[in-house]
């Protein structure tokens, strides 16, 4: 099984340890296009603030974050479960996770990235800040830039299992499986169910649906459950007590389709 995820926008910061060695992070068919993005976005960090930060998207109270980027290729890189944070990764913690959950995690987990392209959680990054909706001088958007490269290394990642498609839709441009990938690929919603005058309804969240998908994948890790393919992954949810709702394409070469349906946000 490997599961896509989306970085947090904040990252952890400080600490202490070697710079980024961009040779020993994992899906080194990426490493060439990292160093691009890489030098440019150091490169740009290291000039013009004004015009760094309006690249960036940043407000004025990030624009510490540029003099965090210029700095990259010295900073203290540590495991990528420990650099990103915030909602979804708040409700997996990795930190928690029992040896042989978190060795599973190491395993199975894809955290997509503007920068990186995608790491493992294990792999030693420093932090930083470059959205996958950023548009660079040079590599042009990020999440067309990084379709070439992805197309050519993430189906061998894939291997022949489950691909659990947890990202937001930024990330998701980056690469969409195809073919026989995408039938074993199960796209993942959070609907949330609430009685009005007697009648259901449903609506899509947000903030909770990172808490909620931390929470699942956090479930699957914990509990062993390695479905071979989405329609194992439907049943392995509800018997860890997940309300799930499938839909299986209709056409060849299509993903699964679930809605995760929660009745309480937290």
């Amino acid at each position: 099984m490997l599961v896509l995820l989306p970085p947090s926008e904040g990252k952890a910061a400080g600490g202490s340890g070697a710079p980024l060695d961009l040779g020993s992070l994992s899906l080194p068919g990426l490493t060439a296009a990292r160093a691009e993005v890489l030098d440019e976005l150091v490169t740009l960090c290291q000039g013009e603030e004004e015009k760094a930060r309006e690249v960036l998207g940043l407000s004025e109270g990030l624009r510490g974050e540029i003099g965090k980027n210029a700095g990259l290729r010295t900073a203290p890189a540590r495991p990528a479960a420990e650099i990103y944070t915030g909602v979804l990764y708040d409700a997996l913690g990795p930190a928690s996770l029992d040896p042989a959950a978190r060795a599973r995690a190491e395993r199975q987990l894809l955290v997509f990235s503007g920068l990186w392209g995608a790491v493992r959680i294990g792999d030693r990054i420093p932090s930083y800040r470059c959205s996958m909706g950023v548009r660079l001088p040079g590599a042009g958007p990020l999440g067309a830039y990084w379709r070439r490269s992805m197309a050519e290394t993430l189906p061998e990642a894939a291997a022949g299992g489950l691909v659990l498609d947890l990202r937001s839709s930024a990330y998701a441009a980056a690469w969409k499986p195809k073919g026989e990938v995408a039938e074993r690929t199960a796209t993942v919603r959070v609907l949330h169910a609430r009685m009005v005058d007697g009648v259901e309804k449903r609506s899509v969240v947000s903030h909770f649906n990172k808490a909620t998908k931390g929470r699942l994948v956090r479930d699957l890790l914990t509990s062993g459950t390695e479905p071979a393919g989405p329609a194992e992954l439907v049943d392995a949810l509800r018997q860890l007590g997940h309300t799930v709702e499938a839909q299986a394409p209709t056409r060849p070469g299509r993903a699964w389709n679930l809605d995760v349906v929660v009745t309480e946000l937290h």
